[in-house]
């Protein structure tokens, strides 16, 4: 009789299954072994006759059981400690005033330099170094945008030598730290205007790819919006020979699965490249919450940091915000109006 209300119990077949979404709602425990588990715990399935199910590790513990050293019942979630590593290195690499190695980050983490490399990629979409990297580069940022000489901007990032310097910098500002410091005088972006389905579409591009994509009704608005997201640049209306890229601008806005073949040049902080990189990574067709993105960057508090970033985002369709909806499923807002998210997933389902 008890063994059959084991069985007939729904808690029952989750636990065959190892379903971690029944994480958290329930532990069980094992007679013969004297411990209790999460129902996703990879142990071999249990006699029914031997297990008793509790509501959590305190009521399994009160019981006499102790926790399973395999799934850590009493212990956050895996993902969740996971993430909480993750997090920790990036302040670690954000504090320090010396790069540090994989080595020194995987000893901090109490995993081996493979393991922990594996796991911040998951986490963050970017290496260890790359993510340094980035941090860097916000330095760089910060440091011109005070009004910060060159060679102090240099030493404030913590860069060792010049060189590497100018090749990071130049990379992540888009242009040479000088132009950076003057507020981008002396860069030059050229952009045209198309027409799609969804509106008016314009294509800006620097010497490094495309820096923008925006929708909207009218060019006017368009061209003020595109000078205001980068100032102090000389915004030149481009020639005939931009017609290509232009096309196939438009032609990603009518197939936003199909990807652009087109570089890009993307700039922005640390934690906005983090975000950005990971949009790219959600295929055409789904979509993600702002807490699941945040959860994906290994920032699992900061879903409203992720929204900041996304409403920052100079490269619509082709940096796919438009794959950002609320947590109930709903639409949310969107830069260049929900009724142009809504028409992109529509394409993206079809």
């Amino acid at each position: 009789m008890l063994m059959d209300s084991i069985v007939n119990d729904p808690r029952w077949a989750r636990l065959v299954t190892r379903d971690g979404g029944a994480d958290g709602s329930f532990v069980y425990s094992v007679k013969t072994t004297g411990v209790y588990c999460r129902p996703s715990c990879a142990a071999r399935t249990p006699l029914p006759r031997n297990v008793a199910f509790h509501a959590d590790p305190a009521a399994a513990e009160a019981a006499g059981f102790r926790p399973c050293r395999r799934c850590r019942p009493n212990e956050a979630p895996r993902a969740e400690r996971h993430a909480a590593l993750v997090e920790a290195a990036c302040r670690r690499i954000e504090a320090a005033e010396e790069p540090l190695s994989l080595g020194e980050l995987a000893d901090g983490a109490g995993l081996s330099p493979f393991h922990f490399h594996r796991l911040f990629k998951a986490a963050t979409g970017l290496t260890p170094k790359g993510y340094a990297d980035a941090d860097r580069a916000r330095r760089v940022r910060e440091a011109l945008g005070r009004g910060a000489q060159v060679t102090e901007a240099l030493y404030d990032a913590g860069f060792g030598s010049s060189g590497r310097f100018y090749a990071a910098a130049d990379a992540a500002l888009g242009m040479l730290p000088a132009a950076y410091r003057k507020g981008g005088q002396a860069a030059a972006i050229r952009y045209g205007i198309g027409l799609s389905s969804l509106g008016r579409v314009l294509a800006a591009a620097s010497e490094r790819g495309i820096c923008a994509i925006m929708l909207g009704d009218e060019d006017g608005d368009l061209i003020s919006d595109l000078e205001r997201r980068f100032p102090n640049a000389q915004v030149i209306a481009a020639d005939a020979g931009f017609q290509a890229t232009l096309d196939a601008v438009v032609a990603l806005v009518e197939e936003p699965a199909g990807g652009i073949a087109l570089p890009l040049d993307i700039r922005g902080t640390a934690f906005q490249r983090r975000v950005w990189q990971a949009l790219q990574t959600i295929p055409a067709g789904e979509t993600r919450s702002y807490a699941e993105l945040a959860r994906a960057i290994g920032e699992p508090r900061a879903a409203r940091a992720v929204a900041g970033a996304c409403a920052a985002n100079r490269l619509a369709v082709a940096v796919p915000c438009h794959r950002i909806v609320r947590g109930d499923g709903g639409l949310s807002g969107y830069r260049w109006g929900v009724e142009r998210k809504r028409a992109l997933l529509e394409k993206e389902e079809r």
